[in-house]
């Protein structure tokens, strides 16, 4: 399994390739030194963040794919689909899966998002607008998020946590 260290404005990201998909994305908190990408797919996701972190990218085009459950697999796929600068709630997110009581469900799943940034978990926000559960840490979200908002010409956010 192919694996690079790549230096992203927040920290070191461990990226996985496995049988021709990224399967693993991680943002470090230990310091680390970046690595060259040793395959074809791991350049592609090197030149695919280096241009999401310029804001020329919006949208990651790569074979992905994760262990999960099938639920898992389902809130994975509507994490996808929250465009890109935007927020939902964890209750909006359930709405949107026809799962309404199933929102500490849906918070758990999204935890357990293997590849950070590519499956957008960043985006699913507490209902009061707080941010909340994420496994990368606080602040690096809020920097995703407003760098996103940013690049999306949103403005400013006021991001809490």
């Amino acid at each position: 399994m192919p694996v690079m260290y790549y230096k992203t404005p927040v920290g070191i990201a461990m990226i996985a390739e496995d049988d021709g998909f990224i399967s693993r994305v991680h943002i470090l908190d230990e310091e680390r030194e970046a690595t060259e990408p040793s395959s074809p797919l791991l350049q592609e996701i090197a030149k695919q963040f280096d241009e999401y972190f310029a804001g020329t990218r919006r949208d990651f085009d790569l074979p992905i794919k994760q262990s999960g459950s099938d639920f898992q697999q389902q809130v994975w796929q509507e994490l996808l689909k929250i465009e890109y600068g935007k927020t939902i709630s964890y209750n909006e997110q359930s709405l949107r899966m026809n799962s309404p009581l199933a929102i500490r469900a849906i918070a758990a799943a999204n935890g357990r998002n293997n590849l950070w940034v590519v499956v957008p978990c960043h985006r699913v926000i507490g209902s009061n607008g707080s941010l909340t559960g994420y496994a990368g840490g606080l602040w690096r979200k809020k920097w995703l998020l407003e760098h996103e908002a940013k690049v999306a010409g949103i403005g400013q956010t006021r991001l809490e946590f």
